[in-house]
């Protein structure tokens, strides 16, 4: 069989630090590679800046920053032997992507993005030019690009980086790839890109082997997949064709020059076997806070998941109370295979210092739409399946925010309802550079 890789970049210049390697490798056995980069770059670093209400800069300012990470990933793909034919630029929202997943479908307004000011893709030399910043859209794309192409292995974000942008491109790729299961079945290699303290030691080590966070260590079966010295100096140069992004972070950039690169993923959960439950070392306080800010800033140690009745029950243990200000929210999207994932409830549940409110997309629902105990450091959520549409399968995460800005977050987790049959080899042991053709 031949292969085909198909890499799903959240940013331009993700598609190099992370699989650099891959593609060099995928290229020198004649395999064909498509790079697919989910939003233009056009937001940038400025994120936090504007959730923070600094100044806005002038959204055609904006998108033409856009079109010059555009022109990076071209070049940067030529010194991979790469061409323009082998990429596909979606354009949607950079730092809006997770807001269209979670809001932002069927009838809900499209999502309007912070600094480009549009609701809609707005760059000629994307692949679809206007497509409306809704959820479907997305999906739609991706699934058309996926059956277009056929691939046998994609790389995709990671469920655990701490980008919206990474963690939501990972969602849309898994509900693509699941409604397209009886036609194709890539392996799939996440990516892990945005990670606290990591990659360690900072800066450029290329004698050095990539290594997984710490704490990620023995929750996924990571694969290292060997880079030559070669093809690391490639990737090197590939790295340094996106002059815009190394103006600002080239340590961390360069901190993916290693002997090797890494993908793996967790296994789904099946919660009619046993209930789930993990630790989470809390998020660090970002350095843009105040002190103020700093000491009411509340992280997650812990996260389990079980099947109660009729319901789901998601506890979470914080690090401190929450105080006035700080806000949780936990995030239940199910799945049915025999039912368009666009008509499948949202729910989103905010827990704030002064209440709670449970969310179907923007539409608030009723009270009773989800059972909520609390104490000063434990929130406990139960939702019915009926609510979440019976669903086949649950992806769920949970965040906690300061006003609007996102703080620490879990990774996002795949549960699932059905009965358990034979356990598949869901694990890849090998590296995942292209087979002979």
């Amino acid at each position: 069989m031949y292969d085909r890789v198909l890499i799903l970049a959240p940013h331009p210049d993700d598609e190099v630090i992370a699989c650099g390697g891959v593609i060099q490798n995928a290229r020198e056995l004649g395999v064909p590679v498509n790079v697919v980069f989910f939003t233009y770059g056009d937001n940038n670093e400025w994120s936090f800046l504007v959730y923070r209400r600094h100044p806005v800069f002038v959204p055609d300012a904006v998108r033409r920053m856009g079109e010059v990470r555009h022109d990076e990933a071209c070049e940067a793909a030529r010194i991979l032997s790469l061409d323009a034919t082998n990429l596909v630029f979606l354009g949607y929202p950079d730092f809006g992507t997770l807001h269209v997943w979670a809001s932002h479908w069927n009838e809900q307004p499209p999502f309007e993005s912070m600094l480009t000011r549009v609701t809609s893709v707005p760059y000629d030399n994307a692949f679809r030019p206007g497509a409306p910043y809704k959820g479907e859209a997305v999906l739609n794309d991706l699934k058309r690009i996926l059956l277009a192409f056929r691939p046998t292995k994609v790389f995709v974000s990671h469920p655990s980086d701490f980008n919206a942008d990474h963690l939501a491109l990972y969602l849309f790729a898994r509900v693509a790839l699941w409604d397209l299961a009886t036609e194709l079945s890539p392996e799939i290699y996440p990516y892990l890109v945005h990670y606290k303290k990591w990659p360690f030691p900072r800066g450029r080590h290329p004698d050095d082997a990539l290594e997984p966070p710490f704490a990620l260590l023995d929750s996924i079966a990571w694969v290292r997949s060997p880079v030559t010295a070669t093809a690391e100096k490639t990737k090197e140069s590939a790295i340094e064709a996106h002059r815009s992004q190394l103006e600002y972070s080239r340590a961390y950039l360069l901190s993916f020059i290693r002997k090797n690169e890494l993908f793996g993923d967790y296994p789904p959960i099946n919660l009619r076997v046993a209930e789930f439950r993990e630790e989470s070392a809390p998020e660090e306080s970002p350095e843009q806070l105040t002190d103020e800010e700093r000491a009411i800033l509340v992280g997650f140690e812990e996260r389990s998941a079980r099947l109660t009745g009729d319901s789901i029950e998601i506890s979470l243990h914080i690090s401190k109370p929450l105080a006035r200000t700080m806000e949780a929210m936990v995030y239940l999207f199910g799945y049915r295979a025999d039912k368009p994932f666009g008509g499948m409830p949202k729910i989103r549940v905010r827990v704030g210092g002064l209440g709670e409110t449970v969310y179907d997309q923007g539409l608030v629902l009723p009270a009773s739409a989800a059972t909520i105990e609390r104490t000063s450091r434990e929130i406990t959520v139960r939702v019915a399946l009926k609510t979440l549409g019976n669903p086949e399968k649950i992806l769920t995460s949970a965040r906690t925010y300061l006003g609007e800005v996102p703080l620490d977050s879990l990774s996002w987790r795949v549960l699932e309802l059905s009965e358990p049959g034979p356990t598949p080899d869901g694990g890849h042991t090998g590296a995942p550079a292209a087979a002979t053709p």
